[in-house]
């Protein structure tokens, strides 16, 4: 991927802060950045918008309320114009352990299936279980 300036205005890879957030969106906005981080931007604001459509209101931070209720971050404009634009946006690779191939050929996300209770001390399985299905963690306080 080129270099980018998206990732200094959010260090920690999706914006934590409505003002980080907002220097996202200023970025995307302004006219005199490179056109792949317009399109990164877009990208990111747009997948955030998603999740944070599909929370229920108790978890939303700050920023996903900013997100949400702030209209300058709903219907932005895709600056994506073709295959090209999306040439330097690396898929990310799923391990070969959470995938199987079916009889078609094609290959599928692996079902998981809940920890075996005879083996309490595969810590891996039961942290990725719980990760995935568990949804831990308490009501967001920070509103």
């Amino acid at each position: 991927m080129p270099a980018s300036l998206v990732y200094k205005f959010v260090l920690r890879s999706f914006p934590c802060t409505p003002y980080e957030l907002e220097q996202l969106y200023k970025h995307y906005a302004n006219e005199h950045a490179p056109h792949c981080d317009q399109v990164v931007t877009y990208l990111l604001i747009n997948k955030l918008l998603l999740v944070a459509q599909k929370l229920n209101e108790s978890l939303l931070d700050k920023m996903m309320w900013a997100l949400l209720y702030n209209p300058m971050y709903r219907d932005l404009q895709s600056p994506i114009w073709g295959d090209e634009d999306k040439d330097f946006i690396v898929p990310r690779h799923i391990p070969t352990c959470f995938t199987h191939i079916k009889e078609d050929g094609t290959t599928a996300l692996r079902v998981m299936h809940a920890p075996d209770p005879s083996q309490p001390f595969d810590l891996e399985q039961i942290a990725q279980y719980v990760l995935i299905f568990g949804r831990p963690g308490l009501e967001n306080t920070w509103q």
